[in-house]
C-alpha cells in the first residue's frame, strides 16, 4: 500500500517549474493580485474586520509565499502558522518568515494542532496534488477539527484536470462539498486559465483582465467554508 505523503514528495521531486511562478512574470502578479482582492472581499462579506486578531494555519505552506502575503494584509506573525511536508521548502519558509510564525514539518494529518484552535485553516492548491481520495478525506477532516465553531476553511484550488500533468487533478465543486459536508460554502470562481494567461499577459497585462471577464475561462475556486 502506498503512503500518499511519500507519493506527494516524489511528485514534487520530479517537477520542473523554472520561473513559472515568478512575480516578474505579468500573468503571475495578475493572478496573485486577483486572488488577494477576492480574498479580501470574502473576509469583508463574512464580517472579518480585524485580521491581526485571527489565528490562521496554512496547510502546505511551501516556501512561505502565502504567509508573507497574509502578513502584508494585516495578520499578526504570532498568530500565523504553517505546515509543510517537504523539509527543503520548509527551510526556505523559515528563512523568509518572522521567527514568531510557527512552522511544522511533516504529514499534516499527524500535525500537533489542537482541535478548534484556529479561526481560519487555509489550503491553496494542496488537494489537487493529493491523488488518494481517502487521504484527501483524512486531511479535510483534520482541517475541520482544527477550525473553531464560527471559523472557516479558506480554500483555493483548481477545478479541472491538467492533461499535461498527471501528478495533479482538479477538485470540482462536488468534491469540495463532499470533503466538507457540514460547511457553508461561499465560493468565487477566479484565476484565468494559466495556459491562456501565459499567452496573453506578456502581450499586454490588460489582456489578462479582458479574458478573465469570461467565467468559463476561470479555472480556480476561492471559497470560504464556514463552520457552524
Amino acid at each position: 500500500m502506498t503512503h500518499e505523503p511519500d507519493q506527494v514528495a516524489q511528485r514534487y521531486a520530479r517537477r520542473q517549474v523554472g520561473d513559472r511562478y515568478s512575480l516578474l512574470r505579468p500573468e503571475v502578479w495578475q493572478m496573485v493580485h486577483e486572488r488577494q482582492r477576492a480574498m479580501l472581499g470574502l473576509f469583508a462579506r463574512h464580517g472579518v474586520t480585524d485580521l491581526s486578531a485571527l489565528r490562521l494555519l496554512e496547510v502546505g505552506c511551501g516556501q512561505g509565499g502565502n504567509l508573507l502575503e497574509l502578513l502584508r494584509l494585516g495578520f499578526a506573525p504570532d498568530r500565523l502558522s504553517g505546515i509543510e511536508l517537504l523539509p527543503e521548502r520548509l527551510a526556505q519558509a523559515r528563512a523568509c518568515l518572522p521567527s514568531a510564525v510557527a512552522l511544522h514539518e511533516g504529514d499534516a494529518v499527524q500535525a500537533p494542532i489542537a482541535d478548534a484552535s484556529q479561526d481560519i485553516v487555509f489550503a491553496a492548491t494542496v488537494f489537487s496534488s493529493l491523488l488518494d481520495d481517502a487521504f484527501q478525506q483524512q486531511l479535510a477532516a483534520a482541517m475541520w477539527r482544527w477550525v473553531r465553531p464560527g471559523g472557516a476553511v479558506l480554500w483555493y484550488d483548481f477545478t479541472v484536470d491538467n492533461p499535461r500533468n498527471p501528478d495533479v487533478r482538479g477538485v470540482p465543486l462536488a468534491r469540495l462539498k463532499a470533503l466538507f459536508p457540514q460547511g457553508r460554502i461561499d465560493r468565487r470562481r477566479v484565476t484565468l486559465a494559466p495556459p491562456i494567461a501565459r499567452a496573453v499577459a506578456p502581450v499586454h497585462p490588460a489582456l489578462y483582465t479582458l479574458f478573465n471577464t469570461l467565467p468559463a475561462l476561470r479555472t480556480h475556486v476561492l471559497a470560504w467554508i464556514a463552520k457552524p
